[in-house]
């Protein structure tokens, strides 16, 4: 079916869903309000039939075998976003109190006047006032309902002294994007998904690594080729934990990014590079919050998440001495958790090994010291970088063998001074690289660490 019509198809079915949960709306609505003056209360109708429907959001219903309750949640979760209007008989005031009913639930939005339902608000439509069948429905939010570990459907936490079903029920943007356009949704970074991906146009063969590194990352690749085999097909999922974390230690430029992008490359993975000053907020929950956002989603695409600079979240706990300190201790224990239950691989990257929690460095399946290259790695590096560079003139006194032996760089200083011997190059008629721009370039990273290169 072309992309057009099966969007035209899929809107039929979202409009039919949101009118039914209308439908339901009313009848629950009649019922509490005593409309049937003594007469049976009427039962809330049923779903539309979804047996001919064709789109992407029936394509989910079946994929999880949806019960009719759960559409009706994931109907109420939507409507926000497709048919605010529709939810807006929930703004009714209790005349009594002067506010909105606490049965139907809800929370105000910073922006959208609009009701935004919360758990509470599905179980008003799903049970009315049976006490009974609100404690059978409970489950509809656990974290192994379908629709939440699927990743769409999200009940954000609350206070912990507040009824866990007051969170906000909404959809997540992967789980939105999939049921109103049926496509792969590609995260970007803001305050909800705290990550951005990472890629390279490098290959594996272009990794510069010494043998014992290089064994120990191969190790890691096995993992995220054989992992789901180890764990279901083997049954070692009664043995071990879900998931794989490493760390990559060492000086900066000496390929712990570029190992963690060529993995996902090779292996067909995405990875995530955590953006920690979005993760971590100075609000009580915040942190908590965008951190459980970031591995729903990426538990659920089984994606590589990479933590540049890990010992700014990943410190050593201090004694919680004030407020501060245990809420920064909290964070750091929850993120432990969450690592620990995370079933892909985590990677960890720290110039300051010694910085980390020490609870935390236990939970490594693997530590990887990225050293400086030697002499001969160096040299690699030299040559396959200045290589690329196509349409410019390379000068033949330069000597890469004694710049790679008299200059110990990584591979990282090495790309910046390609950088700066192709701007000084760009201007000269014609482009040309001189020998004496690699040694400005390479006096300009040694001063980086306090360091003098003489020409």
């Amino acid at each position: 079916m072309p992309a057009e019509r099966r969007l035209a198809a899929n809107g039929r079915v979202v409009a039919s869903e949101l009118g039914w949960l209308e439908a339901v709306m009313g009848a629950r609505f009649a019922a509490y309000g005593g409309q049937g003056d003594g007469e049976e209360t009427p039962e809330p109708p049923g779903p539309p039939s979804l047996s001919r429907a064709t789109g992407p959001y029936v394509d989910l219903v079946r994929a999880l075998d949806l019960s009719l309750a759960e559409r009706l949640v994931l109907a109420l979760a939507v409507a926000p976003y497709v048919a605010p209007a529709a939810l807006d008989p929930f703004l009714l005031t209790n005349q009594a109190t002067g506010r909105r009913f606490t049965e139907f639930g809800g929370v105000s939005g910073q922006s959208h006047s609009g009701f935004l339902p919360t758990a509470e608000t599905a179980m008003f439509l799903l049970a009315g006032e049976d006490r009974a069948a609100r404690l059978l429905l409970a489950d509809l939010f656990a974290p192994d309902a379908p629709l939440v570990r699927r990743g769409v459907l999200v009940v954000e936490p609350r206070h912990p002294d507040e009824p866990p079903l007051s969170g906000a029920l909404r959809v997540s943007a992967p789980g939105l994007h999939l049921l109103l356009r049926g496509e792969d949704y590609v995260a970007q970074a803001s305050a909800e998904f705290p990550a951005t991906p990472i890629t390279t146009p490098l290959e594996w063969e272009d990794l510069v690594l010494d043998a014992r590194v290089r064994e120990q990352v191969e190790m890691i690749g096995r993992w995220v080729e054989y992992g789901e085999t180890l764990m279901v097909d083997w049954g070692l999922a009664q043995r071990l934990k879900p998931g794989y974390r490493c760390l990559f230690y060492g000086g900066p430029g000496t390929g712990k990014t570029l190992t963690a992008a060529l993995l996902g490359k090779r292996y067909g993975v995405a990875v995530y590079r955590v953006d920690l000053s979005r993760v971590v907020s100075k609000w009580i929950g915040e942190t908590e919050k965008n951190l459980a956002t970031l591995f729903d989603h990426a538990a659920h695409h089984n994606w590589i998440l990479f933590f540049d600079e890990a010992d700014a979240l990943f410190g050593k706990r201090t004694d919680a001495s004030s407020a501060n300190d245990r809420h920064a201790n909290q964070q750091i224990a929850y993120l432990l958790q969450r690592l620990e239950d995370y079933p892909g691989l985590a990677i960890l990257a720290t110039n300051q090994q010694n910085h980390l929690d020490e609870a935390f460095a236990r939970r490594f399946q693997s530590s990887i010291l990225f050293p400086m290259p030697d002499a001969e790695q160096r040299l690699k590096l030299w040559r396959d970088t200045f290589a690329a560079a196509k349409g410019v003139k390379i000068d033949g006194e330069i000597d890469f063998v004694t710049i790679a032996r008299d200059y110990e760089l990584a591979g990282g200083a090495i790309i910046n001074v390609l950088r700066y011997a192709a701007l000084m190059a760009v201007a000269r008629t014609p482009p040309a690289i001189h020998a004496a721009d690699l040694i400005d370039g390479i006096r300009r990273e040694r001063q980086k660490d306090g360091q003098y290169a003489s020409r």
